[in-house]
């Protein structure tokens, strides 16, 4: 077949600027597309917290010193290329000290002029490549206004005739909505109609919203998180539209990069496993928790956490559950993530009280959270809402059972443990409440006391296959499919 022309636009993209799962996607996707032979051309603001390696990186000698009129103001940038690692594709940052020289990625005042100038340079950029791709793929609110300007602002380019746009919603919840005196900013003053008009009214405007309505396409990432959004509240007040659209919502889970979460291989850890030979899983436990202080106890449950302290995740359900699993019997807890302060104290007073076998790491290191994976034997995941999730298929890739709320991706990821027939992968709760997690983490710890069985079920979540070599087949039909290139 002959390769796509794909443009992927991204506020953010590992390994340069990473935030949560949208630049995991973003760094990898675009990795595989080309390894299959695609024309993929990757576009990301140059923060200023972006480390480029020597020789890796330099300018485009076309793109430099431009000059884009947002509104009445005049923003100037250039195009630095880069090196994705892992990779012989180079993507392009859009290099605008005036805009993203910030102390953070998000939470500027102006971000809205950020994101919607991030998304004008692509389109720029990629008229002076001379280049009309197949797809713009989209991500998040920070790009959704694409699919509108080549409505509008682009209409008279017919390069872009034929383009088409897919705009993939990570996580709902965040909306980009802003007061309506923004449209002169963004260039969409004359183009106010074409906004909700409930929104207008209420004087703001909503670019996940207004993307939703343009994009020839939409996806999100898992099967089910494209049907929790369409009902309920977890459509976060865009449900009515998505139902609206159904027929051109599609959800693809994403894929995991086993070059970089492999137990075989992790540069992390001080011993390699394998499904065939697990000794290394003790080895690391070991030396994990003599590196945190723990009391050693090699034949203990260590249960892991690697997350984002945040309502979303659903920690609250463990106030009552952990301390009685802690008081009842010999396990260990490994905490690593920061967050809300309510979180952050409940994990701080659990190593308070029982300081020999609980250890709250706040903060991130990759380091660390690679040997949780592989050390651990149980990882908590009691998400109230999970559009995909990444770390239960990490546990999994590490022979770590996933204790989860059935939701979102991890109810397109976890199986159920199955005594009788001995398949299944994990523990999955239905209700989110204490009393399902509860239960779940209850069973977890009867089968871990079954060596027996335990050894099938991490035989069994070791063998599942999440990688990016199988869910980038999914895109690759959705691009054809989107641009009519079924050749």
């Amino acid at each position: 077949m002959s390769p796509l022309g794909i443009c992927l636009v991204a506020s953010e993209v590992a390994p340069f600027a990473k935030t949560g799962g949208l630049a995991d996607v973003a760094g990898a996707l675009p990795r595989y597309l080309s390894r299959r032979g695609h024309d993929v051309r990757v576009f990301l603001p140059l923060y200023s917290s972006v480390a480029l390696a020597p020789g890796d990186h330099h300018p485009v000698d076309f793109l430099t010193d431009l000059e884009l009129s947002m509104g009445e103001r005049r923003v100037r940038f250039s195009v630095i290329t880069a090196r994705l690692a892992g990779s012989e594709l180079f993507v392009y940052a859009i290099d605008c000290p005036e805009l993203y020289h910030r102390s953070s990625i998000y939470g500027a005042d102006d971000d809205h002029l950020r994101f919607a100038f991030l998304t004008r340079a692509a389109i720029e950029c990629c008229q002076r490549m001379g280049w009309a791709p197949d797809v713009f793929h989209c991500n998040d609110w920070h790009t959704a206004l694409l699919p509108l300007y080549l409505r509008t602002v682009y209409r008279w380019d017919h390069l872009f005739e034929r383009s088409r746009t897919l705009l993939t919603i990570h996580n709902i919840a965040y909306q980009g909505v802003f007061p309506r005196s923004v449209l002169p900013e963004v260039s969409l003053d004359g183009d106010a109609h074409r906004f909700d008009r409930s929104d207008l009214d209420a004087g703001v405007v909503n670019f996940l919203k207004t993307g939703l309505l343009y994009a020839d396409l939409l996806s999100t990432v898992s099967p089910t998180y494209a049907l929790e959004i369409r009902s309920g509240e977890l459509g976060m007040g865009l449900q009515e539209l998505l139902r609206q659209r159904s027929e051109s919502l599609v959800g693809i889970l994403n894929g995991v990069d086993y070059s970089e979460w492999n137990p075989e291989t992790d540069e992390f850890l001080p011993a390699h496993y394998s499904a065939d030979d697990l000794s290394g899983k003790r080895a690391n436990k070991e030396a994990l928790l003599d590196e945190l202080g723990l009391a050693p106890a090699p034949e203990a449950p260590l249960l892991g956490i690697v997350s984002r302290l945040t309502p979303q995740k659903g920690f609250e359900l463990l106030y009552d559950v952990l301390p009685q699993v802690l008081a009842e019997r010999d396990v260990r807890l490994v905490v690593l993530g920061s967050g809300a302060p309510d979180y952050e104290g409940f994990f701080g007073s659990l190593q308070g009280s029982f300081p020999e076998r609980v250890c709250f790491y706040r903060g991130f290191s990759e380091e660390l959270a690679h040997r949780i994976e592989a050390s651990s034997d149980i990882f908590l995941m009691p998400s109230r809402f999970e559009p995909c999730g990444l770390n239960q298929m990490y546990s999994l890739r590490y022979g770590t059972i996933p204790v989860v709320h059935r939701t979102g991706g991890l109810a397109d990821s976890v199986r159920q443990w199955d005594w009788e027939r001995q398949t299944g992968t994990g523990f999955l709760f239905e209700n989110f409440d204490a009393t399902g997690l509860r239960w779940a983490l209850g069973s977890a710890l009867a089968t871990y006391d079954n060596r027996d069985a335990w050894r099938r079920l991490v035989a069994n979540a070791m063998a599942s296959d999440f990688s990016w070599e199988r869910q980038v087949d999914r895109y690759i039909d959705v691009y054809r499919r989107l641009s009519g290139r079924a050749d």
